[in-house]
């Protein structure tokens, strides 16, 4: 009787503390998403698709260090809901608008903390604030997404150097695994596959804050971050920083401030995901004002082919005569720019005490700068040059005024290799700084974005993925034509990918070997050509040698006309791991059309009906060129063929082929009779 007594009394106490549990909800504007808010003994939400439960009690949270612990029985003070409708200019970006469309909602808590969550038709964002004054430390901060089940998900795993999971480029490639078989940390964007629909994760408007880090096990992902640097050395020439120890928080904030946002695309069809806006959306505005100065293009790049020029009759090098001749080349093709990379400046000796300084404001004796600017503008060419972080750091104002009078453009900084709050700030720091002068920047060795490509519009092209660079040590193990039709799926979500294509030593699978200086490339020659179309990119590279190009004229003129600005970018079809055809839209309704293929070959049927707008008139058609995949190309993959002189109308439905490893490009020129 007694046990009978306390379970009437155990349950009555359930049922009264879940009626005393206090639940908002918020539905995005076309009524599919909707997300729960519960006020118990913890702060959690839960979402759904329709009907269909995708997370469940997902705890959130934050401990401030002396002071509250945000989500732990919360206490609900006032809510507030709002409609959004915007529409966002979006320069250089795959849109030339982004729409930013939602419902929100504004839950304000007793603690002097509120969150808001935001319902899209395409995702749920949610993000803390803070009324609190003074300076506060965040100790942690609690992200608990759970499954209802245990789920297949698409997780790239920190690549370590080291010096613990948060030291390290965020260049991996994805496992395709279910959530409890994971092993190791993983950074974001992943995804997990809730049957038919996929839930991405990402962040955005990350500002004096640390990076997500997720980690899955079972049917959930947890939260990790990296705390807060307490102290550092730096490694080798190129003045890495490492972190050698760390505080015991996380952040240290001021109290009166909004949180970066934790993004969760909802997807039906993996065609929508490179398209997906929300990280740029839900960046903080733009900040540098006026882009008219700001002019993506493509450039040459002398690391990835060594400086390989042959045929010439000077030796080449880190020296005049050889920029002279990238400048020449990229000139003769109308490429925009070309890049000095590593070995441009000199370390001097520090006059205390002898040891040894990176100095950025001197070039190595072997070049002259002054005459390579004026060379270059002569024809048409302006320069980047290549720096590493913290060496633009330690001289960032008096490199910024020097380059930019000279004429320089921009800079390709690399090696930031964290996203603790501290190497969050020094990239602020940075893009801030260069927007004064007018310099772009190409981000190496860099998280990827979270929204500082809206902030920072001179930001044109992030790396944060594991690129070309990979083919120079890497080996027939290695699965780069896969791993190319994997990642626009994921890591394009949040925006640029500096993947740097262009190899014109292409290979099958078997034949590929990996070589630093003579490097090759997995798949078709055509493989390579349509990555200009796929991948986002307003600056890109022409990774291989003028001299390599110029023994394959056709291509390199092919590549140097694909443009790097767009007004609109659709995915055709496509599947993660498999395949992709995007569409590009330039000025006058013409388009360009890239296709990615794993090493499965396939046929797939491009309706050209998705190019017309609904007020097109009836007789528009387009002109167009093919480069495709020729016959052999399933052995010898730098075979190709040129299709020239079709017509595709609103009826034209356009097969093709893809051999293994292979690719397509078509240019689609606008004709109105």
């Amino acid at each position: 009787m007694k046990k009978l007594l306390f379970s009437l009394l155990a349950f009555v106490a359930a049922t009264a503390m879940q009626a005393a549990d206090k639940v908002e909800s918020l539905t995005s504007p076309n009524g599919n998403l909707k997300v729960e808010v519960t006020f118990g003994n913890e702060l959690t939400f839960s979402v759904y698709d329709g009907t269909t439960l995708l997370l469940k009690d997902s705890r959130i949270g934050m401990t401030v260090k002396g002071g509250p612990k945000v989500g732990v029985n919360p206490v609900l003070k006032k809510k507030a809901t709002a409609t959004i409708n915007e529409q966002i200019a979006a320069p250089f970006y795959r849109e030339s608008t982004v729409e930013n469309n939602c419902n929100e909602m504004t839950l304000k808590m007793a603690d002097g903390f509120s969150v808001t969550f935001r319902a899209y038709d395409s995702g749920i964002a949610y993000r803390f604030s803070s009324e609190k004054k003074g300076e506060m430390l965040i100790e942690s901060e609690l992200a608990e997404y759970n499954f209802p089940q245990d789920y297949e998900a698409w997780i790239p795993y920190v690549n370590e150097y080291g010096y613990g999971p948060y030291a390290m480029s965020f260049e991996n490639v994805y496992q395709h695994i279910r959530l409890s078989q994971a092993t190791q940390v993983a950074f974001t964007p992943l995804a997990v596959e809730c049957g038919q629909t996929k839930v991405s994760f990402m962040e955005s408007d990350l500002e004096h804050y640390p990076g997500i880090f997720l980690r899955a096990s079972d049917s959930k992902l947890t939260a990790e971050f990296a705390q807060y640097p307490k102290a550092h050395k730096f490694v080798d020439g190129r003045k890495k920083l490492v972190i050698t120890e760390r505080e015991d928080y996380i952040a240290k904030v001021s109290g009166t401030r909004t949180f970066p946002w934790r993004i969760m695309v909802v997807t039906h069809k993996d065609t929508e995901m490179p398209v997906n806006n929300l990280v740029y959306a839900l960046g903080a505005p733009n900040r540098i004002g006026d882009t008219r100065w700001i002019k993506p293009g493509k450039l040459t790049w002398d690391w990835w082919n060594a400086l390989t020029l042959t045929g010439v009759d000077f030796t080449p090098g880190i020296n005049t005569q050889t920029y002279k001749y990238y400048i020449d080349f990229a000139s003769k093709h109308g490429v925009e720019y070309i890049a000095l990379d590593e070995g441009w400046y000199y370390p001097r000796k520090n006059e205390k005490d002898d040891s040894e300084v990176v100095d950025i404001l001197h070039t190595v004796k072997s070049i002259d700068l002054p005459e390579l600017i004026e060379y270059g503008k002569e024809r048409g060419v302006g320069i980047v040059l290549w720096l590493g972080f913290n060496v633009l750091s330690e001289q960032l104002e008096a490199a910024c005024q020097q380059y930019s009078q000279m004429g320089i453009k921009g800079f390709k900084v690399d090696f930031l290799d964290r996203n603790d709050q501290t190497a969050v700030e020094q990239a602020y720091q940075i893009a801030e700084t260069c927007a004064k002068y007018h310099l772009f920047l190409d981000y190496h060795g860099m998280y990827p974005p979270t929204g500082y490509t809206r902030t920072f519009p001179n930001i044109l092209n992030v790396e944060g993925i594991w690129g070309l660079e990979q083919a120079k040590w890497g080996s027939n193990k290695d699965d780069f034509p896969t791993y190319a039709v994997t990642f626009p799926y994921l890591r394009m979500m949040p925006g640029y990918v500096d993947y740097t294509p262009g190899g014109m030593r292409n290979c099958t699978k078997s034949h590929f070997v990996g070589d630093y200086y003579y490097p090759q490339t997995q798949g078709t020659r055509c493989h390579q050509m349509a990555m200009y179309v796929v991948f986002d990119s307003p600056l890109t590279m022409m990774a291989d040698s003028p001299t390599a190009y110029e023994k394959e004229e056709e291509c390199a003129s092919f590549i140097a006309s694909i443009p790097n600005q767009y007004e609109r970018t659709k995915v055709l079809s496509g599947e993660i791991g498999k395949y992709i055809v995007t569409a590009r839209r330039v000025a006058g309704k013409h388009w360009w059309i890239g296709g990615l293929n794993n090493w499965e070959a396939r046929d797939v049927e491009i309706d050209i009906s998705q190019l017309f707008e609904p007020g097109d008139r009836d007789g528009a058609y387009f002109e167009v060129t093919i480069f495709q995949d020729g016959p052999m190309a399933n052995r010898v993959a730098t075979d190709y063929k040129v299709v020239e002189g079709l017509r595709f109308d609103k009826s034209t439905k356009h097969k093709i082929h893809l051999a293994p490893g292979g690719g397509f490009v078509i240019k689609l020129h606008r004709v109105v009779t």
